[in-house]
């Protein structure tokens, strides 16, 4: 009888009246180096983000929260909107009202892109819940205008060369019209330091300080 080299040996034929794995089952427990790697990269993405496992929903019961119903005036208009209690003004605005002059830019509160005025005051409205203003009055940039006439603001910035790509030109003039109001418009430096949290990537900055002042001297 030929001698068996031990070291040859499978562990699983040690064990008495073990089967002899068949290539079907050795097929199975054979793992790919790609597939270990992308099953270690995704626990380790799920390790990274903070709360990602208490996130899951562990229940069937989990899912959209009870809609609140909430007044608002718009533009001028009454609107009775049912919405949930998580969204934003900005995103009531864009999506359920359709009123997609009002930016979103950052969502984060840093850019401006998405400046309204709430009861007069202007705010960006992507930090600001929708369901906490019941009873508020807002205006966006499509209030602005009376028919085919401008807001002087609007007027002055074509004037001035206060756009270019257009983006961040809804939120510059709404927070332009509140900086205004608010008297913070007598000088080019006051201007540029009440409008400082509007940002234009376009650079366009002595456009929009330019029409600030001359609406401002309009008014």
């Amino acid at each position: 009888m030929t001698p068996t080299d031990p070291h040859s040996l499978d562990p699983l034929s040690l064990k008495k009246g073990a089967a002899e794995p068949s290539d079907e089952t050795d097929a199975r427990l054979r793992v790919s180096r790609r597939e270990v790697l992308q099953l270690a990269g995704g626990a380790a993405s799920l390790a990274a983000v903070p709360g990602a496992w208490a996130q899951t929903p562990t229940s069937p019961g989990s899912g959209p929260a009870a809609a609140t119903r909430v007044r608002l005036t718009v533009n001028g208009e009454p609107q009775h909107l049912d919405i949930d209690p998580r969204q934003s003004l900005l995103d009531v605005l864009r999506e359920t009202l359709d009123l997609t002059g009002t930016k979103k830019g950052c969502n984060q509160g840093a850019c401006g892109a998405c400046t309204v005025l709430l009861n007069g005051k202007r705010i960006v409205s992507c930090l600001t819940l929708a369901a906490m203003q019941d009873g508020a009055s807002v205006e966006t940039i499509e209030g602005l205008a009376k028919g085919n006439r401008l807001h002087p603001l609007q007027a002055a910035f074509v004037e001035h060369d206060g756009l270019q790509c257009g983006f961040c030109t809804p939120g510059q003039i709404m927070s332009g019209v509140g900086c205004i109001a608010e008297g913070h418009a007598r000088s080019p430096e006051e201007i540029q330091f009440w409008m400082s949290g509007n940002i234009c990537r376009c650079g366009a900055y002595p456009g929009i300080v330019a029409a600030v002042a001359d609406a401002a001297g309009r008014a």
